[in-house]
């Protein structure tokens, strides 16, 4: 069998094991719903104020409609890094990664197919959460141009945070350890980042200029743009994009990946700490 006819056959392995566990199944696909809901409730009624500098031309959004695109980072995240990391750990500590590689299969294809996995279901998320959105809150959704730019998106974001997961666990001791780590590193930069509480033109330039450092605040701009991107304002200069698409946002995404790679081909451990 080839290399790509192996990968495929591990994907539909790791996908057959990944339903058999329903509880799992439901609530990875439920919870960021439940988010979307909660948030939505909570401030979707609010109007954010988006614009060019200067303040003339303001646009006036719901929050709901931000919400769903949030909540599509959000679940991208939570599927290719918060679930990657934790699960490869308890997979390291339980020694299940120690005996597969005592097996013909090639590492990379184990790994290979979890990333290709975990994108997959990344992008039923997206996708789930978009119908959601459109069905409730009335949000647009991309097409054209911005659809293909969203797909672009969808993809460089899935496996960049798939590879910073794999990077993470070379720091976590121990699987009772995980959670708390791999949240403590995401959580923060989520809030940081305007995913929870949406940035406007009242957000400090100090909070905007921290989260931009982060690969977390690029990918929601990315998005932001993929699926609003037609949003503009008038102004007397003319139209103004308020969610631009910007291909430098995705590199830096990717770059953050590439970054991740590196690290996990250097220090990543298929054996349990001691």
């Amino acid at each position: 069998m080839s290399d790509i006819g192996l990968t495929l056959k591990q994907v539909r392995y790791t996908n057959r094991a990944f339903w058999r566990n329903p509880a799992s199944a439901f609530f990875t696909f439920a919870f960021p719903l439940m988010f979307l809901v909660i948030f939505t409730a909570l401030l979707g009624g609010d109007e954010l104020t988006f614009g060019p500098p200067g303040g003339r031309g303001e646009l006036e959004m719901k929050q709901s409609t931000y919400y769903v695109v949030a909540i599509m980072v959000f679940g991208i995240i939570s599927a290719c890094y918060t679930n990657i990391a934790i699960s490869t750990t308890f997979s390291r500590d339980a020694g299940i990664l120690k005996r597969t590689r005592g097996t013909p299969l090639p590492d990379w294809v184990y790994l290979a197919a979890r990333v290709l996995h975990a994108t997959f279901i990344g992008i039923v998320l997206v996708v789930i959460t978009a119908a959601f959105g459109a069905f409730a809150y009335d949000a647009g959704l991309p097409t054209g141009i911005l659809l293909l730019e969203s797909a672009a998106v969808l993809v460089v974001g899935s496996l960049s945070f798939s590879a910073l997961a794999l990077a993470l666990t070379a720091l976590i001791p121990n699987a009772d350890a995980s959670p708390a780590i791999v949240n403590a590193s995401i959580l923060p930069l989520l809030f940081l980042s305007g995913v929870f509480i949406p940035f406007d033109n009242d957000t400090p330039q100090w909070l905007e200029t921290l989260g931009g450092i982060f690969p977390v605040k690029p990918f929601l701009h990315a998005m932001l743009g993929g699926f609003l991107g037609n949003v503009t304002v008038s102004t007397p200069a003319g139209p103004f994009r308020v969610f631009p698409f910007d291909w430098m946002d995705l590199l830096v995404v990717a770059a953050w990946g590439l970054a991740g790679l590196i690290l996990a081909v250097r220090f990543f451990s298929w054996e349990p700490r001691k």
